[in-house]
């Protein structure tokens, strides 16, 4: 079945998406937001965890054209931001086509329109769109992925991905581990312990720790110097506070903060109390995951544990590169934006993506104005 012709396509319906959507309907823009799940923040409404809060101040979260309310805490709650989010939609008149899976997006040269064809979810039946832009905004958390780690079909305790993770109220006095050091394994281990769940979480590699007052600092300052400047600061504010973590087994990267997020995407770690769990002994730190026998894990350094649940906090994987046809451009294999900042966000023939830059809501909300002002410039 083929849909009558939009100008846009947007392909999203997560905060990007929502804050693209509004941008063209600010500008007058006629445009379709196709979403696979049944809601918009699909991953902030039905994946993450209970306790999860935004780690940087809100004047940094916010979508275009609308602040947060003045009530609303510096560190917003999931359940605040979620009524954000709702009262966004509503303000905007955003009404994404939900249950709708892309599959393809080909550039028509003959006609010069993308053509996206999708599945409706529900039905099983194919849906055609055709837009002269296409915009990509499936967010940089898509796919929940779980490394293969030998032994672990034969595991007989729970498994699951962080995006199942709700609290530790379940897991009170079992062995749990997290596998993943990034700032939802960290707090989900933190959460466990808090829920007296005996707890070890694998960290592999190095990772920058800061505490909430550190990182937003150096947002702040990113405005008056240069990012090798900041890093340069943030490191040893960590080191002030947090002491040689090492012996702990964290360990520091060579390279900054800033530098390891933008060339790498790996995070700093956002300290909310974990880092006092590992020194006191409470969360116990071990090196990469191996394999799995039974109960037993055993790790790179030789030992092996018993544990009665996994929690695998390993990130996700984007899927753009599977539908999105002929862009050699814009997005690398991983779905990612190649071009440098700040001129990330344009492709070629129409193409465009927000929020895939690895720049947070504020560089979501700096994309969807500058796609939605190119594409007007167009009409």
């Amino acid at each position: 079945m083929e849909q009558e012709a939009a100008a846009a396509v947007v392909v999203g319906a997560g905060p990007s998406g929502l804050a693209a959507s509004a941008c063209l309907k600010t500008l007058s823009i006629p445009h379709v937001v196709l979403e696979r799940e049944d809601c918009f923040a699909s991953m902030w409404k039905k994946y993450a965890y209970d306790r999860l809060h935004l780690h940087i101040r809100k004047r940094y979260c916010e979508l275009p054209h609308m602040h947060f309310p003045p009530d609303y805490p510096e560190y917003v709650p999931k359940d605040q931001l979620l009524r954000y989010f709702d009262d966004y939609v509503a303000r905007f008149g955003i009404e994404p086509a939900y249950g709708r899976s892309v599959e393809s997006a080909v550039y028509d040269e003959g006609d010069g329109m993308w053509r996206v064809g999708a599945r409706d979810v529900g039905s099983g039946e194919a849906v055609e769109y055709r837009c002269r832009f296409l915009v990509v905004a499936t967010g940089e958390s898509s796919d929940a992925f779980i490394p293969e780690v030998e032994g672990i079909e034969g595991f007989g305790g729970k498994v699951i991905h962080s995006t199942r993770y709700k609290n530790g109220k379940e897991f009170e006095n079992s062995r749990v581990l997290v596998v993943g050091s990034g700032n939802s394994g960290m707090e989900i281990a933190l959460d466990l312990a808090n829920h007296g769940a005996r707890t070890s979480i694998v960290v592999r590699s190095p990772v920058h720790v800061l505490s909430k007052g550190i990182a937003n600092l150096g947002l702040a300052l990113l405005k008056y110097f240069s990012p090798g400047t900041v890093d340069t600061l943030l490191v040893l504010l960590s080191k002030l506070v947090y002491g040689d973590m090492s012996k702990y087994g964290l360990r520091r990267p060579s390279e900054g903060p800033l530098l390891t997020k933008t060339k790498y995407g790996k995070y700093p770690f956002i300290d909310l109390g974990t880092c006092q769990k590992i020194k006191s002994g409470e969360i116990q730190v071990l090196p990469a995951l191996k394999r799995i026998e039974g109960d037993v894990a055993e790790f790179e350094d030789g030992k092996s544990h018993p544990f009665d649940a996994i929690v695998f906090c390993t990130g996700f994987k984007r899927s753009t590169h599977k539908w999105l046809k002929g862009d050699d451009y814009l997005l690398n294999e991983d779905g990612i934006a190649k071009p440098s900042f700040p001129n990330h966000w344009k492709g070629k023939k129409g193409l465009y993506c927000v929020g895939l830059s690895r720049r947070g809501f504020s560089g979501a909300a700096s994309d969807a104005q500058n796609v939605a002002d190119d594409i007007k410039s167009q009409l």
